[in-house]
């Protein structure tokens, strides 16, 4: 039903719109009783789908990554459509509105997305009130940066949000690798990175004292653009602050055997989905085998079917994230991973 009614109404909308027209048919109908409907047609509950990873205990590996509900007003609802775990975000201490429009494009004929969104929320005070509502699914907060911060203060701004957040999400991801914030990447070279993620980890002891909470899981997000010695870099780093995990990878710069017409490939922006997928596995299978499986990774970036999801599992992931190909396939994606998980296993 998605494919060949939902999703042909909603590309007849511009990629933003349909996005937001989205969020408010899932609110009203969630709100009007669909959610047992929703979770019924789409969500699996097997003990063998569970997983603890970074001492957290998911009911499924399949997440709904960060940028879907950037500022946390819809992850309870996610949840009926069977994900194990939502990421909210990107989030920023102040609100801004991202880059100007028109911001976000559909590569139909590569099954893809080109976004310069530019990190637009709403502010992360502004999604601790939403927060404090019961949760009945794992929440990981992505934090970042403003964009005027300038780099040598980008410390502050992730401090600030992720003490907003502490007490509210599940575990943390720090965002370094969008392109869409100027000079953001650079904050992966090794030296600010490192600097970076120590100040995190003392917040972290801090917060936890002063919250009298354990301490939260910090994960880092990556970009698929790394070189080979950035990913070594990025092993010795985790391995260093003792980070909890790594996220890969983000969305990617690189044009390379795009169908779709010029004028969109050549779109400035973060690249995502279908033509992403073997890149995305690439960086997942070096991390995983050069630091001989040290740290989880949660494996995200063209996964639009369900051998997509193995092939990121076998290559080392603990977790998967969708986005693009829930945009691309629908729901049902989640389901159909599960199942082919639980099938693998049996």
């Amino acid at each position: 039903m998605y494919k060949s009614f939902v999703r042909p109404l909603l590309f007849l909308l511009d990629a933003e719109t349909a996005h937001h027209f989205s969020f408010s048919s899932i609110r009203i109908l969630s709100a009007f009783g669909f959610s047992g409907i929703f979770r019924k047609l789409f969500l699996i509950e097997d003990s063998r789908l569970e997983r603890e990873v970074f001492g957290i205990r998911f009911k499924n590996p399949v997440g709904l990554a960060a940028g879907f509900d950037k500022d946390a007003k819809l992850y309870n609802e996610f949840s009926d459509f069977g994900f194990g775990f939502i990421e909210i975000g990107t989030l920023t201490p102040k609100p801004q509105k991202g880059n100007p429009k028109k911001r976000l494009f559909r590569l139909k004929a590569d099954k893809a997305i080109i976004n310069r969104m530019g990190f637009n929320n709403a502010g992360v005070f502004d999604a601790v009130e939403r927060l404090k509502k019961e949760h009945r699914v794992i929440v990981g907060g992505n934090i970042g940066k403003n964009k005027v911060t300038p780099n040598e203060a980008a410390a502050k701004d992730y401090l600030i949000c992720f003490e907003a957040l502490f007490k509210h999400v599940d575990y943390f991801v720090v965002n370094v690798s969008s392109p869409n914030t100027p000079g953001l990447r650079e904050l992966q070279e090794k030296e600010p990175l490192m600097e970076l993620l120590k100040k995190m980890k003392r917040e972290n002891k801090k917060n936890a004292s002063k919250f009298g909470l354990g301490e939260k899981p910090i994960l880092l997000k990556i970009a698929p653009d790394l070189t080979d010695d950035q990913l070594l870099d990025i092993i010795d780093i985790v391995k260093a602050t003792k980070l909890d995990g790594v996220i890969a990878t983000n969305t990617t710069i690189a044009r390379k055997n795009l169908k779709s017409h010029l004028t969109l490939v050549e779109e400035k922006g973060g690249l995502s989905g279908k033509p992403l997928a073997n890149r995305s596995t690439e960086v997942i299978r070096f991390l995983a085998e050069k630091s001989n499986r040290a740290f989880p990774i949660i494996g995200v970036g063209g996964i639009h079917s369900p051998q997509d999801a193995l092939d990121k599992l076998e290559a080392g992931a603990a977790l998967i994230q969708l986005y693009t190909g829930f945009v691309y396939e629908g729901p049902s994606l989640v389901k159909k991973i599960n199942k082919a998980i639980l099938e693998k296993e049996s």
